[in-house]
């Protein structure tokens, strides 16, 4: 079987649209409030950790690159990311509720307790603030250059004096909208064409309007050195590339290997598969770990432990920013996996 190289490229859209969207939104808020708006969640630990959790647990991939963007932005620290990647459940999400309420609700319950202890110990322990090490992403200014209220007279205003950088902008905006609403591709809007109005699709939507928005009626300056210069050029990109190459990556490994029959036949290890499984930074393989549940193929620990290590599409974007971060979260969480696992072996849960 091939790769499905329309869905490879949809699903390369979808992610580093998300988080073209969540940028340009951030740093439209953060300019028009000359970025007093983050300060009450970079002064308090804890209400970074309640946010990153409750952001993250929610079904689907949203939250988790929220959270991922809060987090390169120096809005939270890392305590936050670390727990909110924990509680982060992804896509695999709505698999799980749609074949069993009941097994959501119980994995949901665990890895909040799991992501709240985590959370509270890092935080306790190392005290760590919203890191400074890398670029800075926010750049403000103290003129009234670019936090201006938008206007029907504004918006008629850009349009009469249509850049090159805005066209471009738009086009981009407009033709990742249009990558996601418009079905194409085997299985593009499902079996009775909910796909098209999934929950994240809506997100998506919504998110890429207000975008839109922002592009149409934003002055120039803050078009050139706050979007097209710092956001499209300095980040989309590199992520753009960062999506593709690993979602081409999985796809090979997910379409030549079958991990089923040789579960079946070598439980023992099945374990150490689903951390590393849980490694892969999307949405996808972890939904064999569900299946097997649910055949009663492994046991409950193995199914947490993936979930734990896990973080849906979120682990990409964060990959393209700060790999150190990304290496550190996905090492600690293989170790608190590797606990759970073996404590399910150990008391047979």
């Amino acid at each position: 079987m091939g790769l499905n190289w329309l869905d490879i490229f949809k699903q390369t859209f979808m992610i580093s649209g998300f988080v073209l969207f969540l940028m340009l939104i951030i740093e439209y808020i953060n300019v028009q409030t000359k970025g007093k708006w983050s300060n009450p969640i970079k002064n308090s630990r804890w209400l970074q950790m309640f946010i990153s959790i409750i952001f993250c647990v929610t079904p689907g991939c949203a939250g988790v690159f929220t959270v991922v963007s809060l987090y390169t932005h120096n809005i939270i620290n890392f305590s936050a990311i670390l727990a909110g990647s924990i509680a982060t459940i992804g896509d695999e999400a709505f698999v799980m509720i749609s074949a069993s309420p009941a097994l959501a609700l119980k994995i949901a319950v665990c890895v909040v307790v799991i992501a709240v202890v985590v959370g509270v110990f890092f935080n306790i322990v190392f005290k760590s603030k919203p890191k400074q090490h890398i670029e800075k992403h926010f750049e403000t200014h103290g003129d009234e250059c670019c936090s201006t209220k938008p206007t029907l007279y504004s918006i008629k205003l850009q349009l009469q004096k249509f850049t090159f950088a805005r066209a471009m902008l738009l086009t981009v905006l407009i033709f990742i909208i249009f990558s996601q609403v418009i079905p194409f591709g085997e299985g593009s809007s499902g079996e009775n064409g909910e796909g098209l109005f999934s929950a994240e699709s809506i997100i998506f939507l919504i998110m890429g309007l207000i975008s839109t928005f922002i592009i149409l009626t934003v002055p120039e300056h803050f078009l050139m050195d706050h979007l097209w210069e710092h956001v499209l050029k300095k980040h989309f990109f590199k992520l753009f590339l960062w999506t593709l190459g690993s979602i081409i990556a999985i796809a090979i490994l997910t379409n030549y290997f079958s991990f089923n029959e040789w579960a079946k036949l070598n439980l023992i290890y099945v374990l150490l598969l689903a951390l590393l499984v849980g490694i892969i930074p999307i949405s996808g393989p972890h939904i064999l770990f569900i299946t097997l549940f649910i055949e009663g193929v492994i046991p409950f620990s193995f199914l947490l432990a993936n979930s734990v290590v896990q973080e849906g599409h979120g682990g990409i974007p964060l990959l393209a920013e700060d790999k150190w971060s990304f290496v550190k979260m996905k090492s600690i969480k293989l170790i608190i996996g590797l606990i759970i696992g073996l404590s399910g072996i150990y008391f047979n849960f």
